[in-house]
């Protein structure tokens, strides 16, 4: 197991250990991603028998080179950052928990102590960095054979392991769907059952995993096993009720919740921006909100785009999502989502000039996302959308090149019509600036400074207003 102990800081900890006659170990996520060949995060944990931080610290003494150490007495934990990873320390210990809370009770404890704590088997495994044993794979719960089987399991008893900390639960998914592992019939039945345990969690440590199943390749089974297993409707109850179909008059509406999974799959292929797969998953959200059947039409989700836009705030809110320009990405990308596939049918310049103009510099991101959302099982339906979706593209190369509208402001400023009519920040300002920018975006007047502002002196004119200097 040597081979995986390549990484340079490793001799460094054996020699230290060996110099204090500690046992050290390294565990968790760096074992399992090294013997699984997959390029592991930058961050390493070790477990010692004894104190941690007083081993970082004796660490950083046999390193040098100024290395800081970062000391967390309440946690017992120390870290120290190295060639770029970020080392974590800690004596092993065991834990025991109150059923209201999960925030553990932590006594000192062996490495089996240790590794029974741990959430799953494949991550429960340890190397060895003792010089006799160095590179020694630790594995009392067969975590390697899981790794080759592809299984979630928990060291314990599953519903001691969840109920401890109800987190795991949502581990157990994430790992399932980062890696494309089955969660053990047992653990996923501990889940079911125990699933309202989620709600002494905090929001953040929820979402947090949530995220991470939205980053895997494929998200959609992460959510597929949410809402199996009943966490979904206490996690994100507003992504439920997308699902489900009903038929009047013998017409039938799609199965919005299978349709918006498919929708965050094939953005998932294209890209990996977080943000985009958030507009994906809300894109379609307020259509439960919105569905009508019109005798004669068929089944209608009129403003949707608008309503679930005015969605995403309270949901971000709730779920301790960022309240900030990340949110309103999102905000723009659900409300314009529709104007792509509306532009297809007749691509009019003034029309591409107007998306521009709202899309600004995410028009290429609300491209992927229109693009995903078709999802049609006829290869001629989605082929003709396609189509069009490249010309609607063409198009805005073009008019882009052109006219220069993305995250265009008008030539001729607020201030600039206040100084040349000599007036006060006023309802008039405002008309001139909305009238330049209609005339511009229908191709009236150039993108072009003196256009705009003789355009001003005639929409002043209008409004009874006169040139402060001839």
């Amino acid at each position: 197991m040597k081979k995986h102990l390549s990484n340079p800081v490793f001799p460094i900890l054996s020699a230290v250990a060996d110099k204090l006659d500690l046992q050290v170990f390294v565990i968790g996520g760096f074992v399992r991603d090294s013997l699984m060949g997959r390029t592991s995060k930058k961050d390493i944990d070790i477990v010692v028998l004894g104190s941690g931080i007083d081993f970082a610290l004796k660490v950083a003494e046999e390193i040098g080179e100024k290395v800081a150490v970062r000391v967390f007495k309440n946690f017992g934990t120390a870290m120290l950052q190295y060639q770029g990873y970020d080392i974590e320390f800690v004596g092993a210990r065991k834990e025991s928990y109150r059923s209201n809370s999960r925030k553990p009770i932590v006594e000192n404890g062996t490495l089996e102590d240790d590794q029974n704590r741990r959430d799953f088997t494949i991550n429960a495994m340890a190397f060895d960095l003792s010089k006799k044993h160095y590179g020694r794979l630790v594995d009392p719960f067969n975590g390697r054979s899981d790794l080759e089987q592809k299984l979630i399991r928990t060291p314990l008893d599953p519903y001691l392991t969840f109920s401890d900390d109800p987190l795991r639960m949502m581990r157990a998914i994430r790992f399932a769907s980062q890696l494309d592992f089955t969660i053990m019939p047992e653990c996923f039945e501990a889940i079911t059952t125990d699933a309202s345990r989620i709600e002494i969690v905090s929001g953040e440590r929820i979402t947090e995993e949530l995220n991470l199943i939205i980053a895997s390749d494929n998200p959609s089974k992460g959510f597929r096993l949410l809402d199996e297993c009943g966490l979904l409707k206490i996690i994100f109850p507003e992504f439920l009720e997308l699902k489900g179909t009903e038929t009047v008059e013998g017409l039938g509406h799609k199965d919005n919740f299978t349709h918006t999974l498919k929708v965050l799959d094939n953005i998932s292929g294209k890209s990996d921006n977080l943000w985009l797969r958030w507009a994906a998953i809300l894109h379609d959200i307020a259509k439960p909100a919105t569905k009508k059947f019109i005798p004669g039409t068929g089944w209608t989700f009129y403003t949707h785009e608008f309503q679930g836009a005015k969605m995403v705030r309270s949901i971000f809110k709730r779920m301790r999502l960022p309240l900030n320009e990340k949110m309103k990405y999102v905000e723009k990308l659900v409300l314009l989502h529709l104007r792509p596939i509306v532009l297809a049918d007749e691509v009019t310049d003034s029309a591409v000039r107007r998306l521009l103009f709202e899309a600004g510099e995410d028009i290429d991101d609300l491209m992927l996302l229109c693009e995903a959302d078709i999802t049609s099982k006829n290869p001629l339906k989605v082929r003709k959308f396609l189509e069009n979706f490249e010309i609607v593209r063409v198009k805005l190369r073009e008019i882009e090149e052109k006219d220069r509208i993305r995250n265009w402001q008008p030539p001729v400023s607020g201030e600039l019509i206040m100084e040349t009519f000599g007036i006060p920040p006023s309802k008039e300002v405002g008309v001139i600036k909305a009238a330049i920018t209609e005339a511009i975006l229908e191709g009236e007047i150039p993108n072009e400074t003196d256009a705009a502002f003789q355009l001003m002196l005639r929409e002043g004119s209008k409004l009874g207003l006169k040139r402060k200097y001839s």
